[in-house]
């Protein structure tokens, strides 16, 4: 039986009212940013946080995307919104029974609420620690190995002319080398313990989606042989030359497989492994996203911004003593 909508505006108000003073959503289609700055029974109030510009979203428009939605079996796309309304989609998607599928363009209604996808796992709702008195408090670096790596290498790929790689100084190619082993090494670490994370959390029969791609859950199988007598007895019968088989290589014994009716499961143990692959990317949004994160950058007065651009000052420094090329006998001198 559906929900009447009276039910679900009320909770949307309370996800409303129970946000952080500081939580920022962005519009699926256009990357606005806008902010939640009253609730009221009949509409909810919300402020453009690049032009000031305030906008009062009405219940009833609420109610008719919400029957849009449940009357698409896909999800509702919000390409189909009218002009100015794509904040609705992006407030509607703070309900537990409405998701944002930023991958394919949609808002969809779930069978059943989701609590947990709400806060924690909306990729259009952003927040920003502050402190006592509502200013924002400077970021820490994370405490990940792969950060500063790629601190570094970003700061050497805007230093360096990479269209022409044959033309760059062999210390420069060394050091981008270096930094992108160490990028690549530390963030697949990562990767697996983030994927270890995502396989409670993603199922097999549909992708999970997040701004940026999606993942979904896939069964590995994997085969190791069993001890040489085990598979030699299991060719006994066979016609199969003892000798063909000897040593027990993987290879001879694929070989014989192919030609014989021994199955798979008297010379392999056969066990299966659940790990999460890359279902999609789409890069189109990664440069959207990025080119806008450089141009707010470069024109942004914001406390955060000179953050950032002091940090890359700091790292300028770094990194022509980290990477600076030193002879041998200058380590074996200072050497007690």
């Amino acid at each position: 039986m559906p929900i009447p909508f009276g039910a679900t505006w009320g909770t949307l108000l309370e996800r409303c009212e129970g946000l952080p003073e500081d939580a920022t959503l962005i519009t699926p289609l256009t990357n606005s940013r806008f902010r939640i700055t009253d609730v009221r029974e009949q509409r909810i109030i919300i402020e453009n946080t690049d032009t000031d510009a305030s906008q009062a979203l009405q219940r009833n428009q609420f109610e008719a995307l919400a029957q849009h939605t449940a009357d698409a079996t896909e999800g509702y796309e919000i390409e189909q919104l009218p002009p100015k309304a794509e904040p609705y989609a992006a407030v509607l998607a703070l309900h537990p029974q409405y998701v944002l599928d930023q991958q394919a363009g949609t808002i969809i209604e779930l069978d059943e609420p989701d609590e947990s996808a709400v806060l924690d796992e909306t990729p259009h709702l952003s927040t920003t620690t502050t402190d006592d008195d509502d200013q924002e408090v400077e970021r820490a670096a994370p405490d990940v190995s792969v950060y500063s790596d790629m601190l570094l290498l970003i700061d050497t790929l805007e230093r360096e002319d990479l269209t022409v790689l044959d033309g760059l100084d062999t210390p420069v190619l060394i050091n981008l080398y270096t930094l992108l082993s160490d990028v690549q090494r530390n963030a697949n670490d990562l990767r697996k313990e983030i994927a270890d994370v995502l396989l409670d959390r993603v199922q097999h029969d549909r992708p999970t989606h997040g701004q940026y791609g999606s993942v979904q859950r896939t069964t590995r199988q994997n085969r190791s042989l069993k001890d040489d007598e085990t598979v030699l007895n299991a060719f006994e019968d066979t016609g199969i030359d003892r000798e063909q088989l000897l040593g027990v290589e993987r290879e001879k014994v694929d070989e014989a497989l192919d030609v014989v009716s021994v199955p798979e499961s008297a010379v392999y143990d056969v066990s299966e492994s659940e790990y999460v692959r890359k279902a999609e990317v789409d890069e189109e949004r990664k440069e959207t996203r990025l080119q806008g994160l450089k141009d707010r950058l470069a024109v942004s007065d914001d406390p955060e911004a000179e953050v950032l651009r002091q940090e890359v000052n700091r790292l300028e420094a770094e990194i022509e003593e980290l990477t600076e090329f030193s002879p041998g006998s200058a380590f074996a001198d200072g050497a007690e």
